[in-house]
């Protein structure tokens, strides 16, 4: 919610869920310290609660042109990988393996509600993702159009991260969802040094991972963009 600090700067409070994803929210923006990201104003870790930087104009990446939004999200990127990541940051594979070892069992239990050929690409790559390398980097995990905004600072940064540590190509995830040419998206990665097949197998594996709701059940929307990007190249 918009707020105002007591020197008249104006913010944003944000109150997280008590979920694993947002644990080190505030962590990860103190460790960008502002270089690509909204600044840490100030933190409550024992009422989840952040004081973040307030993003002016707001514009979403989203609302641009594409050509636009690729140098924009390239630069963003460029910023947030400056420093190795330092602190208590949950490592990609991990995560990767919980997400292997759980989707075989929400896609029976749900009646087999896509094609097996979808979640069986899934599975190939989760199960064979690296271990967290020594230059794994810092992960906002999060990372669409929504959630990097124009700003008056910079001209973008990023909001919401749920961080980990690992490959980048992982970031490929967020980006090329809902893309109107997942394949361009791909592209521009690419000339980013992005491992071009990597970052569409992350598209793939982690759309569909949190395809999956424990309340909602599959989110038929998520599901289609993993379908969507492995039919890209």
């Amino acid at each position: 919610m918009p707020a105002r600090r007591a020197d008249g700067l104006l913010a944003v409070l944000k109150v997280n869920f008590p979920e694993p994803e947002s644990e080190h929210e505030a962590d990860a923006l103190a460790h960008w310290n502002g270089v690509g990201a909204v600044q840490l104003l100030a933190r409550d870790d024992e009422q989840r609660a952040l004081l973040v930087e307030r993003c002016l104009p707001g514009t979403q990446l989203w609302e641009i042109e594409e050509s636009r939004a690729n140098e924009a999200a390239a630069g963003v990127l460029s910023e947030l990988w400056q420093a190795p990541p330092t602190g208590a940051f949950r490592p990609l594979s991990e995560e990767a393996a919980g997400w292997a070892a759980g989707l075989p069992a929400a896609w029976e239990t749900a009646g087999c509600p896509f094609d097996r050929t979808l979640l069986d690409e899934a599975l190939e790559f989760l199960r064979n993702a690296p271990s967290t390398p020594e230059d794994g980097v810092l992960l906002h995990q999060d990372l669409h159009g929504g959630n990097i905004l124009r700003a008056s600072r910079e001209p973008w940064l990023v909001i919401d991260p749920k961080p980990l540590v690992g490959e980048r190509e992982l970031e490929a995830s967020g980006l090329l969802r809902n893309t109107d040419s997942p394949s361009r998206w791909l592209d521009v990665l690419s000339d980013l040094g992005f491992d071009r097949e990597r970052a569409r197998g992350w598209g793939v594996a982690h759309n569909l991972a949190w395809a999956w709701d424990q309340h909602e059940g599959w989110l038929e929307e998520h599901v289609a963009e993993a379908r969507r990007i492995l039919s890209a190249r």
